[in-house]
């Protein structure tokens, strides 16, 4: 497994994994844990009610791109059955493992690194990524994975496992809620050191009982994006 500190260095500068044409200033993070106090539950219930939200936001703080949501505690997967199923609190799915990039539907998604294609699907379930893109990447004999989530269908046309991938070459383009598990347009971008033999899809979200594993094995994505 690699060290965080070997990710790092892959990148020595901001490295956007969105249409390259939105510059580092225009970032700004967001903040959509439990705490916010500002974010309802109707507003993370419905995509449209959301993406006012955020528009919203980015019209105050002068920007056009939101981020953020790296081992963030949420109440916004309480609405799908896929995450709240369980009973025990311990059990609920509610902590994000991967950092959302907020932007309009049909955005070209970047491969952060060249690498080749390992797997790719379309889950389906509401909640769920919709078309999901994975990257493996093998540096000086290290292997691990980058996955993009909540992509149009389209994304997924004539792709095959191992197809090769450049650094900053646009393998997709961002879904909107008809497709994409029913969210406001984003991506969800993850680092994974073990696929732990999935295909297509990986968890991007735990619970308080998982969420060391998923840590260790899904560090930070800002260590390859750099945005902060």
């Amino acid at each position: 497994m690699p060290e965080n500190t070997f990710l790092t260095g892959l990148t020595t500068r901001f490295t956007p994994v969105i249409d390259a044409g939105f510059s580092l200033d225009t970032y700004q993070h967001v903040d959509l844990s439990i705490n916010n106090p500002e974010l309802s539950q109707a507003q993370l219930d419905s995509p449209e009610a959301f993406q006012q939200y955020l528009n919203d936001f980015l019209r105050k703080q002068g920007k056009q791109v939101a981020f953020g949501g790296y081992n963030e505690h949420r109440g916004l997967y309480k609405r799908s059955g896929l995450f709240s199923a369980a009973e025990d609190e311990e059990l609920i799915r509610n902590i994000h493992l991967g950092l959302d990039i907020w932007a309009p539907a049909g955005t070209a998604v970047l491969a952060v690194l060249e690498g080749r294609i390992h797997s790719f699907k379309n889950n389906d379930n509401f909640g769920d990524y919709g078309p999901t893109i994975i990257i493996e990447h093998e540096v000086d004999e290290e292997k691990f994975y980058t996955l993009y989530g909540h992509l149009q269908k389209n994304s997924l046309q004539g792709l095959y496992i191992g197809k090769q991938v450049g650094q900053g070459e646009q393998i997709a383009a961002l879904g909107d809620a008809g497709e994409n598990g029913n969210y406001a347009p984003h991506l969800h971008f993850q680092i994974i050191y073990d696929m732990e033999g999935k295909e297509g899809d990986y968890p991007g979200v735990t619970n308080k009982k998982d969420l060391n594993h998923f840590l260790q094995n899904c560090p930070d994505p800002d260590l390859l994006v750099k945005v902060r």
